[in-house]
């Protein structure tokens, strides 16, 4: 297990040494989480993340990290964290381990990301109110209510497809 001061969970000595775009890459789905996958309200901070996780010892598997190392891990300042924190990360935030790893395919981190955006975009109450009517509906119905809200997002010159959630780099 790695210590906890200053920040260094799980990292050997000069242990940050990986390349600058698995780094980037990281940094890149961890801020996407974090700007996605949080309660009504306002998104997880690094302080909240880091005590649940260092709080939640057996949930979380002991693993301890402080609120600076999670913003430099998000800063890409720091690119290895220990698998232990990768997997505490993904348990937090309800992701397979294999999408901060890196390890998913193309097509399975493109339907994480889907999925993610999905969960964001059911936390406003007049999506959810919408889809939660669409249940039970026949197939050729919720077409028929899709064409129809594609036509509205093209009467008000909105793409076909809401943006994705957190493509917005501001604040960091």
């Amino acid at each position: 297990m790695g210590s906890v001061d200053g920040g260094t969970v799980g990292m050997s000595v000069g242990g940050d040494s990986r390349s600058k775009g698995a780094g980037s890459a990281l940094a890149e789905r961890l801020n996407h989480l974090f700007a996605n996958m949080h309660p009504p309200g306002a998104p997880y901070t690094n302080a909240f993340v880091a005590e649940e996780i260092s709080g939640g010892a057996e949930e979380y598997g002991g693993v301890k990290v402080t609120e600076q190392y999670l913003s430099m891990l998000r800063n890409s300042r720091r690119t290895n964290p220990s698998p232990e924190l990768l997997r505490a990360l993904a348990k937090f935030f309800a992701v397979p381990v294999g999408y901060l790893l890196g390890d998913l395919s193309q097509p399975q981190a493109a339907r994480v990301e889907e999925e993610v955006r999905f969960l964001a975009a059911m936390r406003d109450q007049r999506v959810r109110a919408i889809a939660l009517r669409s249940v039970g509906l026949p197939p050729e119905v919720q077409d028929s209510l899709t064409t129809i809200i594609g036509h509205f997002r093209e009467q008000m010159n909105l793409p076909a497809d809401p943006p994705e959630q957190g493509g917005d780099r501001r604040g960091e």
